[in-house]
Order: structure tokens, then C-alpha cells, then sequence
């Protein structure tokens, strides 16, 4: 080849590779994300799932994808992330998707509703049945994807300054819950649902803004010292089986990573959802033992209670049925998944777990 072909087709690289360095560039160079959080610092439980994703992506990438965790009210208010993502003003977000059942009621199918999947079940239709791609189709008209982020297991059922004997103590009883959709089913119980972040509900309870307020479980609740302030403690959460947290990113934004950025950010958000549950299965015991020894009242809802619950629950759900297509066509897959669930889990895990309740170890 002579001197000037060689120029030339020199020259014809250098154009092709000019062209291409823009995406291979951003991609070595450096990617710097931020993380909206709708939880407070003070729960190294569900705040820290966000934080063991993000060490996670760095340690993957090598230092090369770096992204900051913020904790709710930081960049945007807690119940406002969505919204961030959804506009680009921040790259990602770790929330609960019930936070959003007034955006659509489907949100809340894809963290708990009351009587759903425990969070094994929860898992299984994420990932081997339709949950995942049921709930992306919805959160794509919201220019979001999700992966999972956490799960806290099957929640108490909250705090309260006065026993629980009837379904009447709920008549006029300003509740705090976490999502739209259990306030509507305890609206029809009598209940007035409050909506406040977790960094705010020990002052509400204080000061008698709230009568009562669920959270999670003996562990985070016990930091945020509810026992102080309301000495009953009821269970089961019926409204929160299996509540799993979400990571929502900002589609464009996820669309721009390589293929190998992407695995790293579904590997390391697989990390923190494992992770999650059992850091709450391992720190609940501790915590529900010193609660008891702090004079804590833990009580049973009764089974009248619960049957009122499961009764005005199903009433939303048909309600939901007829204004939201989305619910619909969801919660129908999620139900149908959930019934070969309850079939299975009775003859294994329930007749076991029922068995070692009752031996001394």
C-alpha cells in the first residue's frame, strides 16, 4: 500500500472511531448517578439497602460508576421522587411503589397490598412470574424501570395508645399508614388515615396528631422509639405480607449504560433485596425481646378484626377493578399467582413453621 492510501485510509478511521468515542468515552470515563431515597438516614435497615446497592455498583464497575445516596428530604421530599425520576432530576430513586397509589392504584401491586404475597411469594412472581414485566409495562408511562430493592417481610401491625377489642375502637382513629390503598380499606373500618414520611411520625404520635402508626417491625420501630409513646403493639401487618422496595430509574438514563453497566445495576440491586430481608430477619428477634421487657404490650388483632379487614379489603379491590385498567389487568395475574402460592406454602412452610412455634429449642 502506497504513503497516501495509507493517509487515507488512516484518515477514514480516525472519523469511524471519532464517531463512536461519545458513547465508549462517557461509559470508561466515569458514571455519576444520584439516588433519591424516600427514607431517613436513621434506618440503616431500609435507608441501607440504596447504600449496599451503590457500594455494590463501584466495587463491580471497578470505581467507574459511582452513585450518591440521599436520604428522603436531601434533593427531593420523600414522597416526591417519583416525580424525579419521572423528569430527570435525579437518576434513580429507593422508595416503596405504594407511596404512589394516588398516581394509579397499580402502583401498590408492586410492593403489598393488604392480604397479598408474603415476600418469598413476592419474590417469585418479580421474578419467575409476570410481576416484573406487568409492573414495568406500567411504570414505562412514568419513563421509569424498577428492580427490585429490598423487602422488610410480613410488618407488624403498628402502634397504638388504646387496645383493640372491636372493630368500633377504629371509628374516628387517626391512623398513620403507608399507602393510599390500606387508608381506603381502614376508611371503611371508621379509621382517618394520616399520611406521614418516617422521620416524622414519633412527633406526631407525641403529640397526639396520630393515635396510632404502623412503620415495619420491632427493629426499625424500636429505633424510632414508638414504644415511648404508644404502649400497644398489634400484629400481623395484614395490610403489608411481603412488601418489597423498589429501585426506579429514569429509563433514558438506565437505556444509556452499556450492556455491562446494566448487569452490574440488576446484580447489585439483587444484592441489596436479598440483603434487606435478611438483615430484618436476623435484627427483628433482638428487638421484639427488648420491647417486651420494655413493658411493650404485643397483642394479637383478633380474628373478627381480621376478618372485617379481609372483607373491606376485597370491597377496594373491586372498586379499584372498575377505575384503573391497570389494577385490573395486575392484580387479576397477581391473585391467580398467589392462590397456587397459599396451596403450597400450606402443606411446606405453614406446617412446619406452625410445628417449630410450638418446640423448645
Amino acid at each position: 500500500m502506497d504513503r497516501r492510501s495509507l493517509i487515507k485510509n488512516a484518515g477514514i478511521a480516525s472519523v469511524l472511531a471519532a464517531g463512536m468515542a461519545p458513547a465508549v468515552h462517557a461509559q470508561t470515563a466515569g458514571i455519576r448517578w444520584r439516588l433519591a431515597s424516600s427514607f431517613p438516614k436513621s434506618l440503616d435497615t431500609i435507608y441501607g439497602g440504596a447504600e449496599v446497592f451503590a457500594k455494590a455498583v463501584k466495587a463491580m464497575s471497578g470505581g467507574k460508576f459511582e452513585i450518591s445516596v440521599h436520604a428522603g428530604g436531601e434533593l427531593i421530599p420523600p414522597f416526591g421522587v417519583v416525580d424525579g425520576v419521572q423528569n430527570g432530576t435525579v437518576e434513580m430513586a429507593h422508595t416503596v411503589p405504594y407511596y404512589f397509589y394516588g398516581k394509579n392504584p397499580a402502583f401498590a401491586l408492586g410492593s403489598a397490598i393488604p392480604f397479598g404475597l408474603n415476600a418469598r411469594q413476592m419474590n417469585a412472581w418479580m421474578m419467575h412470574g409476570n410481576g416484573r414485566k406487568l409492573m414495568n409495562e406500567l411504570y414505562a408511562k412514568y419513563n421509569m424501570i424498577s428492580f427490585a430493592g429490598g423487602n422488610t417481610g410480613t410488618q407488624m401491625g403498628g402502634w397504638f395508645r388504646k387496645e383493640i377489642k372491636s372493630i368500633a375502637d377504629f371509628k374516628g382513629m387517626k391512623m398513620r399508614l403507608g399507602g393510599g390503598l390500606v387508608g381506603e380499606v381502614m376508611q371503611k373500618l371508621g379509621a382517618v388515615p394520616q399520611s406521614i414520611p418516617g422521620g416524622e411520625i414519633y412527633q406526631a404520635l407525641e403529640k397526639g396528631t396520630i393515635d396510632s402508626a404502623e412503620w415495619v417491625g420491632p427493629y426499625d420501630d424500636q429505633k424510632l422509639g414508638f414504644n415511648k409513646v404508644a404502649p400497644f403493639y398489634y400484629y400481623p401487618g395484614w395490610w403489608e405480607g411481603g412488601p418489597e422496595v423498589d429501585f426506579f430509574i429514569n429509563q433514558k438514563a438506565f437505556d444509556a449504560l452499556s450492556p455491562e453497566n446494566k448487569a452490574i445495576v440488576e446484580n447489585a440491586a439483587a444484592m441489596a433485596n436479598s440483603d434487606m430481608l435478611a438483615k430484618y430477619d436476623a435484627l427483628n428477634p433482638t428487638a421484639l425481646k427488648q420491647l417486651v421487657a420494655a413493658k411493650t404490650k404485643v397483642l394479637p388483632f383478633s380474628q373478627a378484626v381480621l376478618d372485617a379487614s379481609f372483607k373491606a379489603s376485597m370491597e377496594v379491590f373491586a372498586e379499584n377493578d372498575a377505575k384503573s385498567p391497570e389494577w385490573k389487568k395486575i392484580y387479576a395475574d397477581l391473585r391467580a399467582f398467589q392462590r397456587d402460592q397459599v396451596l403450597w406454602f400450606r402443606y411446606a412452610e405453614s406446617g412446619f413453621d406452625s410445628f417449630m412455634a410450638k418446640q423448645k429449642l
